[in-house]
């Protein structure tokens, strides 16, 4: 869906929902590295030199700080991670079509846990008009498609 813009801006569509997934599972493979550098090896260190293992609720909260970390960092320094970067995608806030807010951003996040991990996201895509994830519909966030670059 294309807006009509105001004089001077830039006109963007929203992401389908393939382009979205697909970039969903880019971004997996990328995770796999940032947890391997900021949760595998500083808990395998700790494991091995003073034979600690933390409690898995500790490595859980862990895990989300670490990735909270990353997603609000790539989302407020351009609204995009390196897989959306690849898809042309960037993450907007659906009020003002600017970078969403640090709050808007861990809102997002933390709903994006469940709407994820249980199906509902999907499943509320399917059925939303504009296709919109049910995370980014209660944040107030939206996925934009970025025109491409032009060399």
């Amino acid at each position: 869906m294309s807006e009509t813009p105001a004089p001077g801006r830039l006109t963007v569509e929203l992401a389908g929902l393939r382009r979205r997934l697909a970039s969903m599972l880019y971004e997996v493979l990328l995770l796999l590295g940032v947890l391997g550098l900021t949760f595998m090896v500083p808990l395998l260190i700790v494991g091995v030199v003073w034979q600690v293992s933390l409690p898995g609720w500790l490595e859980w909260l862990y895990i989300y700080v670490v990735l909270a970390g990353y997603f609000i960092w790539y989302w407020r320094r351009g609204g995009q991670t390196l897989a959306m970067q690849t898809w042309r995608l960037k993450l907007v806030d659906a009020a003002t079509g600017l970078e969403v807010s640090r709050g808007k951003g861990l809102l997002r996040y933390t709903l994006a846990w469940p709407s994820v991990l249980t199906g509902l996201g999907l499943l509320w895509a399917l059925i939303d008009a504009d296709r919109q994830f049910l995370h980014d519909r209660i944040a107030g966030s939206r996925i934009v498609l970025m025109p491409p670059v032009s060399h």
